[in-house]
């Protein structure tokens, strides 16, 4: 089990499951997101997530049409990806946890549209838009 919280700790959480896969996405929604240069999300089942305090402090906001973000609306951590084509799945900002969540980043994700002044130096697989869902 993973526990985690924002940056003011008024959003708290754990995840009561394996996370099923980690990677990072490039895309431009992420990067401004995160004001990073990609953003690292763990893949969990919905049913595993337990938010423990905070659930009223989260703010919600539709990225595009099938993805909504959530962040918390005092300090802005963000905190989860939902994708209307996987309704059983959610992606939690890696960066929330406080425990080691075990996996480390499998993949990077919307290279196409990756920062051009960012470099990926790593040997991870790149794909240029969604990678296969774990199982798939």
């Amino acid at each position: 089990m993973a526990k985690g919280s924002c940056l003011c700790n008024a959003l708290q959480f754990e995840i009561a499951g394996p996370i099923q896969a980690i990677g990072n996405c490039h895309c431009s929604m992420c990067r401004k997101t995160h004001g990073a240069p990609y953003s690292t999300y763990a893949q969990i089942e919905r049913d595993h997530l337990k938010v423990l305090a905070g659930e009223a402090n989260l703010n919600r906001f539709s990225s595009s049409d099938p993805v909504t973000r959530s962040f918390c609306a005092t300090c802005g951590s963000n905190f989860s990806f939902e994708f209307e084509g996987v309704p059983q799945a959610i992606w939690i900002a890696v960066g929330l946890l406080e425990d080691d969540p075990s996996l480390r980043p499998q993949h990077h994700m919307f290279t196409g549209s990756k920062a051009s002044w960012h470099d990926i130096t790593d040997d991870l697989p790149q794909h240029e838009t969604y990678p296969p869902l774990p199982g798939e």
